[in-house]
């Protein structure tokens, strides 16, 4: 039996990098999935045919996940279309990086807004649905830069710091229902984004990480699945680390 076998999951920002290894790990599992992005591109389109050609159900959807009234309404849409929300993926996210001297008031809001007020507009909009099925899991896609801070991405930072504070919150909040909630914090994984790094610059990375390699997207899905399935029916408002050591 799949580990995901009758779950249906909604992912934001899957049409590629992390989001999209956890759509297509949630497929590998027996997982119909929704996910999102801002845009229903060639990506997107690339995307649901391949989570589609797992044998499972899948649809992509655009929406910008910062936008309050946008959000209820492709859940809603998604609900209609599944006929139930088990697992959310708040995995939207954008940096803005630079040194608080020379941010911008535009580039602390749309970080925040993009990476914190996205994960209240989702989990505010499956709501209904977890309490109506009295389960669902609520994973959050903070960041070691969340838990210990880093110099030149204060706004970063401070939007996956908030992101811990609201999952603990709402695991104590909706715990009492079924319904779970934990959050992630990825360490260095390669994507397209690092991918573009100099080599200097990404091997002085991996020499202070303990594993002495950077994660991958399927390091993240992997914890994705576990969180997901049933497997951590009993672990709520918890942080877990994917950073080979590199936070401890």
């Amino acid at each position: 039996m799949k580990l995901l076998e009758g779950k249906t999951a909604i992912v934001t920002g899957a049409a590629r990098g992390i989001g999209k290894a956890i759509a297509l790990r949630f497929a590998a599992e027996g997982c119909n999935v929704a996910f999102t992005d801002l845009e229903y591109n060639e990506a997107a389109i690339a995307t649901e045919k391949e989570i589609t050609a797992m044998g499972v159900k899948a649809k992509g959807y655009a929406s910008n996940a910062a936008k309050f009234e946008e959000t209820q309404q492709v859940v809603e849409e998604i609900v209609k279309e599944f006929g139930q929300v088990d697992i959310l993926v708040n995995n939207a996210g954008i940096t803005k990086d630079t040194l608080l001297m020379r941010m911008t008031e535009e580039q602390w809001d749309a970080v925040i807004t993009v990476n914190l007020k996205s994960a209240f507009n989702f989990t505010k909009a499956v709501q209904k649905t977890m309490l109506k099925q009295r389960s669902g899991s609520i994973i959050n896609m903070s960041s070691v830069v969340g838990v210990s801070g880093n110099a030149g991405q204060s706004n970063y930072s401070a939007s996956k710091a908030g992101l811990i504070g609201f999952t603990k919150s709402i695991a104590k909040e909706l715990g009492s229902r079924g319904i779970r909630s934990n959050a992630i914090a990825p360490g260095f994984i390669i994507t397209e984004m690092t991918g573009a790094l100099p080599d200097d610059v990404r091997k002085t990375w991996e020499s202070q990480i303990p594993l002495r390699r950077g994660g991958t997207p399927e390091d993240v899905a992997n914890t994705c699945v576990y969180l997901g399935s049933d497997l951590s029916s009993y672990v709520s408002g918890q942080v877990i680390n994917v950073c080979g050591g590199m936070n401890t």
